[in-house]
């Protein structure tokens, strides 16, 4: 039994002990530091064994073989209060050590380090069961309280005849303290016997009232969220506008006094909508609810010149940018024409190399910035000659012209500036040309400053080339714009020759009636019908009253007339319908209140009586 004790003793040092003080054992010899006597007290003293050096005397004089300890130095446990089981965070690369832990009845043993962590299964959820197979044969349930009740409060234990048991915890957290000790090793006081020992298991375990309990937290902290987000939308939730009073011949006065005033208007408005749907009108009330709706019929006018005023000034507006945006553009194209004049052959040649590249970019970002500038105009014209009556046709040709000219003038500066990049690429090919003769008739290698002048010739000539594909399709753009307005310009002229013949035949017209016989123009005097306009109206109404053969009231011919022109008036209609006796004729039509006076068309009846 010493011997047992022996082996378990120099187990604990290696598991236990410091890095620098290790226990090596063989079969032949066993060697121990003895630097530090404190360890061996310690872990002898672990065992209830009486610490003795080499010679069997013992190291430290404190041990009291009577009660198995040394006085003045406890063991110290996770199990001891204020101690728990599971340590602080570790850091995931850094190897866990566990150590002995003493109780009551019983001892526990770590596993082996080096061996694998237990297998658990997957954690069910809201899981506050553990299984703890691995028990002594004689175990009893005062002992596994005892172990199990430091890592928390005990709820429930089903304890098993063959040797594994169930532990209920009151929390969550207690499982992963009581996970801790699963490969422990346990041993029942000092014996030996293999029913006083047994190695534990603890794993998750499934169980109806965890799941019960889960379900009724997640059913909680759902309706808690609910709740939240409730409460988040009603905050969110814009006030509801306030109730409407009731109708009473008080409020009737204030509302009708608030219809008077611009800045209570829309208000007052609800107020009288609502009073109109809730049937609030009746004989009595009747004339205040006319007083308040011609009150709010009267604010019509105020409106109409309020958007009239609105956009008057959008149209400033609209001139103001247009102003300015043309202003912008005249000093873009100055500012393109200086560097078109600089890339002409005459300065260009005075200019270095980055110069001349300078040149070039300020040169491509101003007419980029400038089309952009040009696009904008021409989209906000485009808009106007939408909107342009017959008598605006000649000043649109004006600015026409003067586009026509300016996309001329761009182009002849496209076709100046493409002709001086076609002569600098002949010399860049011209000066590589002569290079490479000599070096064909040198028949050395290369001098490094030649190669690199060969290379920044070769790139300038790529950047040149690319630069006159770029000018080419410029060029291609405008003459496409050129061409484009020419066939505007075209359709323009065409509407003018057009107008300039309507208005030849008006003035023969008017001169064949004036050379007229005077009892043509009696006859035309004394005619019903005294202009085209009239003549008009007779054929749409005959037409309209065709359709109607009993007849319609001249309310309603002068609707349908309405939405021909806003500009005809009931009474010139109706005088021209009693001047045309023959063709039109009024009846009157029902009884009583619903007698109604409707016109008909009498035209055939006319034609056979004239």
């Amino acid at each position: 039994m010493q011997r047992d004790f022996m082996w378990m003793w120099v187990y604990e040092i290696g598991i236990a002990g410091d890095n620098n003080r290790t226990v090596n054992m063989d079969s032949t010899a066993m060697t121990l530091p003895m630097s530090d006597p404190t360890a061996w007290a310690t872990a002898m003293n672990n065992l209830g064994m009486a610490p003795l050096g080499i010679a069997g005397q013992p190291i430290l004089p404190d041990f009291d073989p009577a009660l198995g300890i040394m006085t003045g130095i406890p063991p110290i446990t996770p199990m001891m209060p204020g101690l728990g089981i599971v340590p602080p965070p570790i850091p995931p690369d850094m190897p866990v050590v566990k150590e002995i832990i003493h109780c009551k009845s019983c001892t526990l043993f770590p596993p082996n380090p080096n061996l694998p962590p237990p297998a658990t299964r997957e954690r069910p959820p809201g899981c506050k069961t553990v299984f703890v197979g691995g028990l002594p044969e004689n175990g009893t349930e005062q002992i596994i309280v005892e172990v199990f009740e430091q890592c928390g409060e005990i709820i429930a234990i089903r304890k098993s005849k063959k040797n594994f048991c169930h532990i209920r915890f009151a929390e969550e957290y207690m499982v992963d303290k009581a996970l801790y000790l699963s490969g422990y090793r346990i041993r029942l006081g000092s014996s030996t016997d293999k029913k006083d020992t047994g190695r534990l298991h603890v794993d998750f375990a499934q169980a109806r009232d965890d799941l019960y309990e889960w379900e009724c937290k997640q059913r909680m902290l759902a309706r808690e969220e609910r709740h939240r987000r409730r409460m988040e939308e009603e905050r969110l939730r814009p006030p509801s506008p306030p109730p409407v009073v009731h109708y009473s011949d008080h409020e009737c006065s204030i509302v009708a006094e608030k219809l008077k005033d611009e800045s209570k208007f829309s208000e007052a408005v609800q107020t009288l909508l609502t009073w109109i749907e809730r049937g609030e009108v009746n004989r009595r009330s009747a004339n205040n609810f006319y007083s308040m709706i011609q009150s709010a019929n009267s604010h019509i006018r105020r409106l109409v010149n309020e958007k009239v005023a609105h956009e008057k000034d959008m149209e400033e507006a609209k001139e103001k940018f247009k102003q300015a945006l043309s202003g912008i553009l005249i000093q873009f194209e100055q500012i393109v024409a200086v560097y078109h004049s600089a890339s002409k052959q005459k300065a260009w040649d005075h200019f270095t190399k980055a110069q001349r590249k300078n040149i070039s970019v300020w040169c491509k970002q101003a007419e980029e910035i400038r089309n952009i500038h040009n696009d904008e105009l021409m989209g906000i014209r485009r808009e106007e000659e939408m909107e342009m009556s017959d008598d605006e046709i000649e000043e649109k040709t004006e600015t026409k012209e003067t586009e026509e000219s300016a996309l001329v003038s761009q182009a002849e500066a496209l076709k100046e500036e493409n002709d001086s990049l076609r002569w600098q690429l002949d010399a860049y090919r011209n000066e590589v040309e002569l290079l490479k003769q000599e070096q064909g008739k040198t028949h050395k290698e290369d001098d490094p400053n030649k190669e690199q002048q060969l290379k920044l010739l070769q790139q300038a000539l790529q950047g040149m080339q690319q630069h006159l594909l770029k000018v080419q399709e410029e060029y291609k753009r405008k003459d496409a714009e050129l061409e484009k307005i020419k066939d505007e310009k075209l359709q323009v002229e065409k509407m003018l020759e057009n107008l300039k013949e309507k208005e030849n035949c008006a003035s023969r017209l008017c001169a064949s009636s004036q050379d007229s016989d005077y009892p043509i123009e009696k006859t035309l005097n004394s005619s019903p019908i005294k202009s085209e306009r009239e003549a008009l109206l007779v054929g749409i109404i005959s037409t309209f009253l065709h359709v109607h053969p009993f007849g319609a009231s001249i309310e309603y011919i002068c609707s349908y007339l309405h939405r021909l022109d806003n500009k005809i008036c009931t009474s010139d209609v109706e005088c021209l319908m009693s001047r045309l006796q023959h063709t039109f004729k009024q009846e009157m039509t029902g009884v009583g209140a619903s007698l109604e006076k409707r016109w008909k068309f009498c035209g055939f009846e006319g034609l056979k009586l004239t």
